[in-house]
């Protein structure tokens, strides 16, 4: 993977859609998981946002380490990356929760139309919404967490520049 594009790092242009297509998914998935309505309107988008999301998942983490061995690392980069590693068992649930709820609203579909008894089976989707809600909370929480920690490795630099050492007596 190349560390830049057109003189720019790789890993803030991809980061940047990963920060929308993963908070994105998780709303999605949260949504599908506790509205039937949105369920029914939103079909395969929950779980494509998901896939997506999947997707771009192991590209953030691999730009990153490229920056990282052309930047150097500090702990604060360190934890950083820490981090950003726990995000993609949160997006693989995520996306198996998301495949998981499509499954159940065909199924609901196909048992309202009379295929199958209505009464079997009510604890999947019980379930999959309940696994929905986990899911997209913790992907929520861990993206935050990993955009608060690269925010404060991107930035503590000038921020301590700016306290300190701005000839202006601080």
């Amino acid at each position: 993977m190349p560390v830049t594009i057109f003189g720019l790092p790789v890993h803030p242009l991809i980061v940047h859609a990963t920060v929308v297509v993963v908070p994105t998914a998780a709303l999605s998935v949260l949504l599908a998981a506790v509205w039937p309505r949105f369920r029914r309107w939103a079909r395969w988008g929950p779980l494509a946002l998901s896939v997506i999301g999947l997707g771009l998942v192991p590209l953030s983490t691999a730009s990153g380490e490229n920056l990282e061995r052309q930047v150097g690392g500090d702990a604060l980069i360190e934890r950083h990356s820490e981090l950003a590693d726990g995000l993609l068992p949160w997006m693989i649930g995520l996306a198996v929760v998301a495949a998981v709820l499509l499954f159940t609203h065909w199924r609901s579909d196909a048992e309202g139309a009379g295929s199958a008894d209505p009464r079997r089976s009510r604890w999947l989707p019980v379930l999959a919404a309940m696994l929905g809600i986990v899911a997209a909370v913790g992907t929520s929480v861990q993206v935050v967490l990993i955009g608060h920690s690269g925010a404060e490795a991107a930035w503590s630099d000038v921020a301590g520049q700016a306290a300190g050492g701005n000839g202006n007596g601080g």
